[in-house]
């Protein structure tokens, strides 16, 4: 089979194959470090918080964490707070000169830029994880944290060491992650997550079978959701990989061949992408829809009509209000972030000093406003394809009664994360098959048998 071969190929290539063992052996470790508990915490008294992250906001980052969350583990935090941390360094070198002219720099500036994000990453730490000790008690049912720990075991010792343990966890898998991109193969941070959402997916569609089997559609109805679970992935890749092709065309270029050759005419094309922001807008959008519910739980609005319509309607992920202003947020959000990171007028200076050009359009400011133009165009079917498939777990709930841990794999972020990360892991080592004159793991790789021949 053409697969065997390839993976015969795979191993064949030294530096591919260490890349992929110390891959696997650094996200083992990762892996191990979610089951190892917090030192002092009673393991049998955590039946309840694990009992509440079946669905909602705390399953998706209990998702997010690879149950690490609900095990009140020394990796609870994940890598959340370093995600967090590089999202606002970006945010702010739009505001801030110095970050700007670090973007500038190159190699020099962005490892700045890494040591900026490193040391906000411990400061998020240092605020999340008290917060998230203070909030284990209330979220698995006990009356105090005293109450979940081994007997005899000191609690402000806890909450100290705890403190220390959980940042050292979030610093040392952020290490993990920067490892596996300069060593390994994939996006280190991009491959935790992923590997953290797959860890949950078993038991949640275990659960979800469960139920069905026990008199809730039966076999048939499981069978249905894993058809329309492939469909959803099938669309997930279509808005990763979709493009649109703008023609370019060089009046003079320099071709490989062992001499100098001149080419007139020479084609080439611009791609793109239809959702050049990836899943940003889905995480901005989910931040934001905190806010809501707290407002309505604050003082002022408890008691109020308001107040309560809005913790009832924007506490629940799977109601209708939530994905509505949801949906609307992505959209809006997908333009913003597609603003920020298409650089249009800096593309449009990168193809007049290469002499290339637009057929039809003059270089330099007309280029960037027509790719602005082509940019705006097609980021409006892919900001509603986007929230489309952001908001797809609620219609599955609601329409077919899927358990909300499974629900979650329909779609959002965990499902955009798994299929980005996946297809760009994949381009990396068909990269490595191809310089190797191998067939590709992808269809749209050749065989350059010949070409070396």
């Amino acid at each position: 089979m053409k697969i065997i071969e390839t993976l015969k190929n795979v191993w064949k290539i030294t530096e591919l194959k260490d890349r992929i063992i110390l891959t696997l052996g650094l996200l083992l470790v990762y892996r191990f470090g979610a089951q190892v508990v917090l030192p002092g915490i009673n393991i049998d008294a955590l039946g309840g918080l694990q009992a509440g992250m079946d669905g909602g906001i705390l399953g998706l980052l209990n998702a997010f964490t690879g149950g690490a969350f609900a095990n009140a583990s020394v990796f609870a935090l994940g890598i959340m707070p370093y995600i967090s941390a590089s999202i606002v360094v970006q945010l702010m070198g739009i505001a801030i000169p110095y970050l700007q002219k670090l973007q500038k720099e190159g190699a020099s500036g962005q490892k700045k830029i890494t040591q900026i994000t490193r040391w906000l990453t411990i400061g998020i730490c240092l605020v999340q994880a008290p917060g998230y000790l203070a909030s284990v008690p209330a979220l698995s049912g006990a009356p105090s944290m005293s109450t979940l720990l081994v007997p005899g075991f000191n609690e402000s010792i806890f909450y100290f060491s705890s403190v220390i343990i959980l940042v050292t966890g979030c610093v040392f898998a952020m290490w993990l992650g920067e490892k596996i991109t300069d060593k390994g193969i994939g996006n280190g941070i991009s491959l935790l997550i992923m590997v953290g959402i797959i860890a949950t997916l078993p038991q949640s569609f275990m659960q979800n079978s469960l139920s069905r089997t026990e008199g809730n559609g039966g076999f048939m109805m499981i069978l249905i959701e894993l058809v329309i679970w492939f469909l959803i992935i099938l669309a997930s890749v279509f808005l990763v990989m979709a493009v649109r092709k703008i023609a370019v065309q060089y009046a003079r270029r320099t071709a490989s061949g062992g001499y100098e050759k001149n080419v007139f005419g020479s084609r080439q094309f611009l791609p793109l992408k239809l959702n050049a922001s990836g899943v940003m807008p889905i995480i901005f959008a989910q931040a934001i829809m905190f806010v809501p519910s707290l407002i309505g739980g604050s003082s002022l609005l408890k008691e109020t009509t308001t107040g309560q319509w809005m913790q009832t309607n924007f506490s629940d992920i799977f109601g209708f209000w939530y994905n509505l202003v949801f949906a609307l947020l992505i959209i809006v959000f997908t333009y913003f972030y597609t603003a920020i990171t298409v650089p249009t007028n800096k593309m449009a200076d990168d193809l007049k000093r290469s002499g290339g050009f637009i057929p039809g359009i003059r270089p330099g400011s007309e280029t960037s406003e027509y790719l602005d133009k082509i940019m705006s165009q097609i980021t409006l079917p892919g900001s509603i394809f986007l929230a489309l498939i952001a908001v797809f777990p609620a219609f599955i709930v609601k329409l077919m009664g899927v358990q909300q841990g499974w629900a979650l794999f329909f779609g959002g972020t965990s499902l955009l994360i798994m299929v980005g990360v996946a297809i760009d892991t994949m381009q990396q080592i068909n990269s490595y098959l191809l310089n190797k004159h191998y067939d590709g793991l992808m269809k749209t790789g050749k065989n350059r048998k010949a070409v070396a021949q």
